[in-house]
């Protein structure tokens, strides 16, 4: 998004392409520095990137409008992390270093990941996504758990780094998971078109695996990039509160007009307020343990995912 007028090009594909479009994830962005903005139309960019003025790396993630209502925090780690919490929903956009990377390097990126996700609190959905520049094949045998048979290619050692991630957290590989065309799960093309592969990804915790409708590349959507649009269509069941046990007996007004059930309703209500007197120190701790108990709704939920580099991503 570093190019003039790139970002105002993003939105425009963002608003155009669908209604329910909440949250786009951007890997390298090229932006420096980290900042939150809000654009002419009401969305807000999160940024993170390099603090050495050098245009290169950076991830960014763009909120719909009114959804910042509900943006509970976000965190930009670095220039290939960035962290965000919406509700209950905690998201980590990524640009992991290309195959040929040193080990080092790899290791680096894994290892802040993996502090980030331990950051997370534990009940929350977990999304990752982002161009993992990671080819993790069509083999899932002995990884049932985390991947599907749709993946596309063979896998490389950067493939190999996701799945054990994802694996020792309990993460899936929302991609491999549908069979969808191969022009449907391929995310990146080489400028001379010769090359594609499947290496921009997401994953969600395996405990709402059930919860992704769909994962596949929108071909419809143009940027000027060499990657191409990866969306996730999750429905979230939210959870009610318990009232199995809830008294729903009606009250018989009738007997209030006889005065000694009245002068006795009148003293049981007092002393239930007396009570609550009594325990307006725990209060506020119950209301907050009450507000972890989520109504129960459908909220679908659109994540993107939209890279707009032009480097060499052959995965080899």
């Amino acid at each position: 998004m570093f190019e003039t007028g790139k970002l105002a090009q993003v939105i425009s594909e963002m608003n155009r392409y669908t209604s329910n479009l909440h949250i786009l994830g951007v890997s390298e962005s090229r932006w420096t520095g980290t900042g939150r903005l809000r654009t002419n139309t009401g969305e807000t960019v999160l940024h993170s990137g390099r603090d050495d003025n050098i245009h290169t790396e950076g991830v960014a993630i763009v909120l719909k409008k009114g959804l910042e209502k509900s943006l509970m925090e976000w965190k930009p780690v670095n220039s290939r992390l960035i962290r965000i919490r919406h509700n209950n929903l905690s998201i980590l956009q990524c640009y992991a270093p290309t195959n040929d990377y040193e080990v080092e390097d790899k290791d680096l990126f894994y290892e802040q990941l993996q502090a980030e996700l331990n950051e997370i609190p534990r009940h929350d959905v977990i999304t990752l996504m982002g161009d993992l520049n990671a080819k993790v094949g069509d083999d899932n045998n002995g990884a049932e758990r985390t991947m599907g048979k749709f993946g596309c290619g063979s896998i490389n050692n950067n493939g190999e780094r996701l799945v054990e991630f994802c694996a020792s957290n309990d993460l899936v590989i929302g991609g491999t998971l549908f069979n969808h065309p191969a022009i449907h799960r391929l995310t990146w093309y080489s400028p001379n078109g010769r090359d594609k592969n499947q290496i921009d990804h997401i994953a969600i915790n395996g405990i709402w695996r059930g919860s992704l409708l769909d994962v596949r590349v929108k071909r419809g959507a143009d940027v000027g990039s060499d990657h191409l649009l990866v969306i996730v269509n999750i429905r979230l069941k939210l959870r009610r509160t318990d009232q199995r046990h809830a008294d729903h007996r009606g009250l018989d007004v009738n007997k209030l007009k006889d005065p000694d059930v009245k002068r006795s309703f009148i003293i049981q209500i007092r002393n239930r307020f007396q009570a609550l007197s009594d325990q307006e120190n725990n209060t506020q701790q119950e209301m907050e343990d009450t507000n972890h108990l989520w109504n129960q709704e459908s909220a679908e939920t659109e994540a993107w995912g939209m890279n707009t580099s032009h480097n060499n991503h052959n995965g080899t």
